[in-house]
């Protein structure tokens, strides 16, 4: 069987290339593009995101990258969002104060982590449902996070024809979601590229399920 095929979205935000490295040690045919009708029709999407979620969200809406992602939901196809890629699948961030708008695909606010310490940077432990394809044979493993931000409240429960989803947390101050399984829509808190070999079990866990 020959291996899938995965676009990670280049639409202007950061250093994008460890991405491609990891999905390509993991098992994937990998191209960095911002094609829209490339993104469309690979295998599976991954939206990589660095900086400030207001920045992120307008990059991605000037290169339509929000649409690629609705579209290839609304069809069943699988899209993986790494970090703030994460973060602006919420309704809402809140970033200085300032509010804006995400992309909506789940309920909620990102919001500054209740933590002594900010930002929140280095390795971690995660807490798992046990269901979960994700972290499968990976649960007590630890992976890499550096951010200030995250959702720390969960209020999706099952939609249309998916299962409830399976959400993940971790602990830094108080809890906050590490990662989201949620029928074709895929995320994860931490960099799964920087994680080393548990990273590279994720990554090849999600290329399984194209």
């Amino acid at each position: 069987m020959s291996a899938p095929d995965v676009v990670v979205f280049d639409y202007g935000t950061g250093n994008v290339h460890s991405a491609v490295k990891a999905l390509e040690a993991a098992g994937a045919n990998v191209e960095l593009t911002g094609n829209r009708r490339r993104a469309q029709e690979a295998d599976g999407l991954l939206v990589p995101g660095v900086g400030a979620f207001a920045a992120v969200v307008d990059a991605l809406r000037r290169s339509h990258g929000d649409e690629v992602i609705d579209r290839r939901l609304a069809g069943g196809r699988p899209v993986l969002g790494i970090c703030v890629g994460m973060q602006v699948l919420f309704e809402r961030g809140v970033e200085h104060g300032i509010e804006s708008e995400g992309l909506g695909e789940w309920p909620g606010t990102v919001d500054l982590i209740r933590a002594d310490v900010v930002p929140h940077m280095g390795w971690n432990t995660v807490d798992a449902p046990a269901d979960s394809v994700l972290f499968d044979g990976i649960r007590d493993e630890r992976f890499y996070f550096v951010h200030s931000y995250a959702a720390q409240d969960w209020t999706l429960e099952a939609t249309g024809p998916f299962p409830k989803p399976r959400v993940t947390w971790a602990e830094h101050g108080s809890r906050f979601v590490a990662a989201v399984e949620n029928g074709p829509l895929t995320a994860t808190q931490f960099h799964p590229e920087k994680s080393g070999d548990a990273g590279l079990r994720l990554l090849r866990n999600w290329i399984g399920s194209l």
